[in-house]
């Protein structure tokens, strides 16, 4: 639950800020609910796994997409979906969102499946746009069929703010983001005012 900051390689560099916070479901002692923060040549990836259910199926589960995410970060979110989804099979399976960020041109590619939603928040001056919602789509990572989902590519600036949430915050957290407030504080803020408190749960 500490902040971070990685330096990333490549040409074009730039300092990705992150910061976590998460609980169990009640009764748990491990959640199915992890992240990446990944960097590679002119980029990093950030995800969110959320494996279906909870407990310690789960956490392996999202410990086995995570392992893949980390290790592919530099393929792009449809071949990495595809990979976790073939590696998943037999799992419970997991929603997963995956945003993969380049320095080179100042973009967010995205690409979500299930229920981990995204919100961008402006860095822009001024009175701040309303955060921007980003794209989910149906399915499950290891499960049936994966849905043939097109990433969508967006623009990002120095100070923008994306925010990741499994389905165990309520659906109405961006209302809680304060963009100018330290991302910890953010993170632990939308946890303690969000958190539904019957599932695994992840900001």
């Amino acid at each position: 639950m500490d902040s971070h900051a990685l330096r990333l390689d490549g040409s074009a560099e730039g300092t990705l800020e992150w910061a976590t916070a998460g609980r169990a479901h009640p009764g748990q002692s491990v959640s199915g609910d992890m992240h990446v923060v990944k960097a590679f040549h002119g980029g990093a990836l950030v995800a969110v796994v959320d494996a279906l259910g909870h407990g310690t199926e789960a956490e392996a589960t999202a410990r086995l997409a995570v392992a893949t995410l980390e290790q592919y970060a530099h393929e792009s979110p449809p071949d990495l979906a595809a990979r976790c989804h073939r590696i998943l099979v037999g799992s419970r399976g997991a929603a997963m969102s995956l945003a993969s960020i380049s320095w080179m041109d100042n973009t967010m590619t995205w690409l979500a499946i299930g229920d981990v939603e995204g919100r961008v928040f402006s860095s822009s001056g001024g009175r701040a746009p309303p955060p921007r919602a980003l794209m989910t789509h149906g399915g499950i990572v290891g499960a049936g069929t994966l849905p043939g989902a097109r990433p969508t590519v967006v623009p990002i600036a120095a100070g923008d703010v994306l925010v990741l949430a499994t389905d165990g915050i309520r659906g109405d957290f961006a209302g809680g983001v304060r963009p100018s407030a330290p991302l910890q504080q953010i993170a632990d803020e939308l946890l303690a005012g969000f958190l539904k408190g019957t599932d695994d749960a992840l900001v």
